[in-house]
């Protein structure tokens, strides 16, 4: 293995980092956003696609799913989980990685904490360095896997899946390496469910997992792995991002260990894609300040970031009908005309009478885009919004950087709130508090296997 590789360099730290090494602010953190991520899996179970998604995954095995009932063979586990925390897209995502690294990352730790009964701040580690790692590593293609056409999550996350995986089953820095290298031939994410809203999003992070696990594998087992694995010349930069692109492969370990990535994931605060916050922020803004309905509305424009028009403006036509639920979470014109009519946007918005409701669309209609040359995406998920009523005002709001974001993000309170609401979806108050304890006494939970217990949300 080649010493000054990205892939040796991520494993040496990976092999030396402690729980003690991690700053206070950086723990509490990590606790909320596995808060949220459990919160976001019991909100799932109740989706036509958890249902699908547990009939394909039904190994019997010891892993634990969240929110559901049954056990499960560790692979797929891990594939199950990912799905539940991802499937409704309300999960987190760091801007400049353009990835939700929380839904690989956590499945990955938990299977391996929750079978070889590590602690829970075994499985706290395990998942800051599978989010360190794929945030780093998607950082490092300057938003060049979207413009190929591959989603980050599923692509990236398995590298920091691999990592942590690796050191959590006791993997030496040499491993650690060549898990990453082995997991480059393996790891994959297509856009193309963006024309027809296609579930295979939703596969991507505990496709990332799964793909992990086997990579570890093989890699403890003394397979063979590319060392160069992202910089090389058919590496991961240049095999899957467009030719020319500005691409900084170091940026993967830049900062690894001193800078916590983790600080600058962004909670979600609306369940659909996160370059449309910013505008669902400011088209409520306006609506609810000038107590405005549909009717009032002549015409909005969005200011967006050019590199997110392909993502939820474009196609324009498909955008104003969404077919589904997914559909509509990648749909400006949808989100700002149910922004603008509900003066909110949740879950409620994207129940299947909420997709055809006339009033929404009515106004999605009447949303155009402009490209905004003044913003700092990918830094920020910005965005403006020109509202012109059809008494001739014009009305503008704009948010320079989206709530949730490192410099705006959302409190302990809002976090638990959030959780809350989507745990009781599907069960009890009294089981939902339940499950908030564990996670946030998981730091010192002696063995991770009895906090996985609890996230089942079963009685027993």
């Amino acid at each position: 293995m080649t010493q000054d590789s990205i892939a040796a360099r991520i494993g040496t730290w990976a092999s030396d980092v402690q729980w003690s090494d991690v700053p206070t602010n950086v723990r509490e953190r990590a606790a909320l956003h596995v808060l949220d991520c459990i919160g976001l899996a019991f909100a799932s179970t109740r989706d036509e696609f958890a249902t699908v998604a547990a009939s394909a995954t039904a190994t019997p095995g010891n892993a634990g799913v969240i929110g559901m009932p049954q056990r499960l063979e560790t692979a797929q586990a891990a594939l199950l989980n990912g799905i539940l925390v991802h499937g409704l897209d309300y999960d987190d995502t760091h801007p400049s990685g353009v990835i939700h690294a929380s839904a690989s990352a956590l499945p990955a730790a938990m299977v391996i904490a929750e079978r070889d009964h590590l602690s829970g701040s075994d499985l706290l580690l395990g998942y800051l360095m599978a989010v360190e790692v794929s945030a780093r590593v998607g950082a490092g293609a300057n938003s060049g896997f979207h413009a190929k056409g591959f989603h980050p999550t599923g692509l990236v996350g398995a590298f920091g899946s691999a990592v942590a995986i690796a050191r959590l089953n006791g993997g030496d820095a040499a491993t650690i390496a060549a898990a990453q290298g082995i997991v480059g031939s393996l790891a994959a994410g297509s856009l193309q469910f963006l024309d027809t809203g296609a579930w295979t999003k939703r596969m991507h992070p505990g496709w990332a997992a799964l793909t992990a696990l086997n990579s570890v594998n093989f890699a403890q087992a003394g397979w063979q792995s590319p060392p160069d694995v992202y910089e090389g010349r058919f590496g991961l930069y240049a095999a899957h991002t467009p030719d020319g692109h500005a691409v900084d492969p170091e940026r993967a370990v830049r900062g690894l260990g001193d800078d916590w990535e983790l600080l600058r994931v962004a909670i979600k605060p609306f369940p659909a894609c996160h370059f449309t916050h910013a505008f669902a922020d400011a088209t409520i803004a306006l609506v609810t300040e000038n107590n405005l309905t549909g009717d009032d509305i002549a015409e909005i424009v969005c200011l967006v970031p050019e590199q997110i028009i392909p993502v939820v403006c474009e196609p324009a036509a498909a955008k104003l009908t969404p077919k589904s639920d997914y559909d509509a979470k990648f749909s400006l014109p949808f989100v700002v005309g149910a922004s603008a009519t509900k003066h909110r946007f949740g879950l409620a918005e994207l129940l299947p009478d909420a997709l055809v409701d006339r009033g929404t669309l009515a106004v999605a209609e009447r949303v155009r885009y402009e490209v905004d040359l003044t913003g700092t995406f990918p830094q920020h998920f910005c965005g403006e919004v020109i509202l012109r009523t059809t008494d001739g005002r014009e009305l503008r709001h704009r948010e320079a950087i989206n709530r949730g974001a490192e410099e705006r993000p959302l409190s302990k309170d809002d976090i638990e709130a959030k959780f809350l609401e989507n745990v009781e979806l599907v069960t009890t108050r009294a089981t939902a508090e339940r499950v908030l304890n564990s996670v946030l006494g998981l730091a010192d939970t002696k063995d991770a296997a009895d906090a996985v217990n609890v996230w089942r949300g079963q009685d027993s």
